[in-house]
């Protein structure tokens, strides 16, 4: 049984890409379903190597999972979603994420075999997950690290920013003006501007991999 480690205080927030291995149920699935989206919602595993995962997937590739050699039984859950129990060697964790005792987040996509994964780990954890896989010869894609406890906004920044989310500014259509916002938070309107703009780039700079994947 995979057990996930607490992490310092200096842990990290990796997004990364794996190709997953020849034989694994998911890779399989979606290797002959590659426009389709397989959503991981919820793992566990049964002991013995037997595990069971509940899906959300187009009909196509739900029919297809009963073909499988990697899979012992499908239960349709309706509305695109059913469980299934994975066979001894059929595939859960990789070795790479048992070996260093890290589990990704769930749900999470696998498209085309390509499993799109987000781990919370220490660097150390990180830095040693990628050997691993690079051992393994898996195709991997890092998308994206930071550090989970950097703050992006200042203490200002970040008020502004709340309130902004609460009055709507950011909905469409905006349910609060700029002037509105400027008066409640009585600064002048063109610094609001300002400030709104440094807090907007901040966010884009930060996230632009995971806007444009």
């Amino acid at each position: 049984m995979t057990e996930s480690i607490v992490c310092d205080n200096m842990s990290q927030i990796v997004r990364i890409e794996v190709r997953l291995p020849d034989g694994h149920w998911a890779g399989e699935a979606t290797r002959n379903n590659p426009n389709a989206v397989l959503q991981i919602i919820e793992t566990m595993p049964l002991g013995r190597g037997r595990g069971t995962a509940q899906i959300a997937a187009a009909a196509e590739l739900i029919t297809d999972l009963a073909n499988l050699s990697g899979i012992e039984q499908v239960n349709s859950l309706g509305e695109g979603k059913a469980s299934v129990t994975i066979a001894s060697g059929g595939g859960g964790f990789i070795k790479p994420l048992r070996t260093i005792g890290v589990v990704p987040r769930t749900p999470f996509d696998v498209i085309d075999g390509w499993a799109d994964w987000t781990i919370q780990c220490s660097s150390q954890q990180a830095k040693a997950l990628v050997q691993e896989i690079k051992q393994e010869n898996l195709p991997m894609r890092l998308k994206s690290t930071r550090a989970s406890q950097e703050r992006l906004l200042t203490t200002r920044q970040r008020e502004v920013f709340e309130l902004g989310l609460r009055r709507g500014y950011w909905k469409a259509p905006r349910e609060v003006t700029l002037t509105e916002l400027s008066t409640e938070l009585d600064i002048a309107k063109s610094t609001l501007s300002v400030l709104l703009h440094s807090i907007e780039c901040k966010i884009i700079d930060r996230y632009y991999d995971e806007i444009l994947s």
